[in-house]
């Protein structure tokens, strides 16, 4: 059931009524002719053989809107590779693949590293970070969004959701934040609840006031990966590292936005399931 709270920094679009994806896509349709979106879709080979993502495959196909789709992949072999782009060639829109564990890139990351960039090691964060690069270096999408590849119910009602807020010229919004409730019968968001926030207030305590800090306590789940946001913004997250790229996604916006730049929206009903980084293959309830 969605609620009505508000922290006052960040404004919270709720998820009312009955979802109408088809009439949101209708409208995306006619934002992006001005505003090309390019969907970034971090992934492991291994998740292409799970029905999780045969399923969002089969959503996507439906999507219209987005003119580029960037899946960055790691832990994947040559043959694996050659296998997933055949698979994705049914997609509408240009389908780009940022293969990290290929030769080139690999050349890339020991070429910045010996300039003194530390690109850390294997994550989503430095996958995301190259594919990042890539879109802007195209200069074809003004809007980059960014969702997981292993929400087991995925539902392109969550795209057009993300998407809305920064697509459309009427709300002014330029970076938009899955929040996610972790209520179910298990504790999940625990990093948030034990680490995030008691972090967050305890450098309040000992600094006093912050923009910064208080911009990051008002997100409700600030670790949530889904998100949507101005490619022009996008140029200054600098850092590739997983952990660290979605609390810079964040910090980009401080000081320099607008009360009103920053939103998050509601979602519906999601489950996951994560193994990227060692996490377990865990389940997440979203509403």
């Amino acid at each position: 059931m969605s609620d009505f709270y508000q922290s006052g920094l960040v404004t919270t679009l709720h998820r009312l009524g009955e979802p109408k994806p088809e009439a949101l896509e209708q409208q995306l349709e006619r934002f992006a002719q001005d505003q090309p979106v390019a969907l970034i879709l971090p992934a492991l080979s291994s998740e292409f053989d799970k029905p999780a993502m045969q399923e969002m495959l089969a959503q996507l196909c439906q999507i219209r809107y987005v003119s580029q789709f960037v899946f960055t992949l790691a832990q994947t072999s040559p043959g694996q590779f050659r296998e997933i782009h055949e698979r994705l060639s049914l997609l509408p829109g240009e389908v780009r693949l940022v293969w990290n564990d290929g030769p080139r890139i690999q050349s890339l990351y020991r070429q910045l590293e010996k300039n003194g960039l530390q690109t850390g090691p294997d994550g989503k964060g430095r996958s995301c970070w190259m594919a990042y690069g890539f879109v802007l270096g195209k200069h074809q999408a003004d809007v980059i969004a960014v969702h997981d590849c292993d929400i087991v119910n995925y539902n392109r009602e969550l795209l057009a959701r993300l998407c809305y807020p920064v697509l459309n010229p009427n709300l002014n919004f330029e970076f938009c934040k899955g929040y996610y409730a972790r209520v179910s019968d298990r504790m999940h968001g625990r990093v948030t609840r034990l680490l995030i926030t008691p972090l967050i207030r305890a450098l309040e305590s000992l600094f006093g006031f912050l923009p910064f800090l208080r911009y990051l306590d008002s997100f409700r789940y600030p670790l949530s990966g889904e998100f949507a946001m101005q490619a022009d913004w996008r140029a200054s997250i600098v850092s590739p590292q997983t952990g660290v790229w979605r609390s810079a996604s964040l910090r980009r916006f401080t000081g320099i936005a607008p009360r009103s730049a920053s939103a998050r929206w509601t979602s519906p009903t999601t489950t996951s399931t994560s193994t990227r980084n060692s996490r377990r293959a865990t389940r997440r309830k979203v509403s």
